[in-house]
């Protein structure tokens, strides 16, 4: 069994609606630890010893956000900003990440189609993800591709909860190993991954 640290990152969660609803559906997962980083640290004041001590706990770490600006909320660079310092997750001597794993989980109002090199967006997912894959692979990280849910503006209730269901079954399936790492390198989504549900 590995441990999955989720740092969850949402600043108006209380206007979200699929965010919501992805994060309860994994809350409740053995060997699952749920960080929410805006309501530990209101005012940014990042816990540094705190967050590193959460890392060197988890075999996992996924960044589970909205896609603002292409990006992740402000927090997150925050937290990458004080907690992956130097000499310990980086560098010549920063050893205390290495072979963990680390991967976005997003959501983003805008279909799967538009975030393409000849969609609305103009670059793909991958493009825009790329200062975490390189955060990943300084912090001598292996990172996985993003579990995505697109188009979250027109989603229907059911749609929503289908959604959920799938990021708890890759939750589960990364607690329990039974993911291919060497597959899962190959893969644009996570989500491609994810064929037979585990449970609720």
């Amino acid at each position: 069994m590995s441990n999955v640290l989720i740092h969850f990152a949402h600043p108006a969660l209380e206007k979200s609606r699929t965010n919501r609803v992805l994060i309860d559906a994994v809350r409740d997962l053995p060997s699952v630890t749920v960080n929410d980083l805006y309501e530990q640290y209101p005012d940014f004041d990042i816990d540094i010893d705190r967050e590193q001590d959460l890392l060197l706990r988890h075999e996992y770490i996924l960044l589970h956000h909205p896609m603002y600006w292409y990006s992740a909320p402000a927090i997150i660079k925050q937290w990458e900003d004080l907690t992956l310092e130097h000499g310990w997750a980086y560098g010549k001597e920063g050893n205390a990440l290495v072979g963990k794993k680390m991967m976005n989980v997003f959501t983003s109002g805008g279909p799967q189609e538009a975030y393409t090199e000849t969609g609305f967006h103009q670059f793909t997912v991958r493009q825009f993800l790329t200062p975490f894959e390189r955060t990943a692979t300084l912090c001598k990280m292996i990172y996985l591709p993003p579990f995505a849910v697109h188009g979250t503006h027109r989603m229907t209730d059911e749609e929503v909860l289908a959604a959920a269901l799938q990021y708890r079954t890759l939750v589960q399936r990364l607690t329990a190993d039974d993911i291919d790492i060497t597959l899962a390198q190959q893969s644009v989504y996570a989500n491609d991954l994810i064929t037979q549900p585990y449970s609720l």
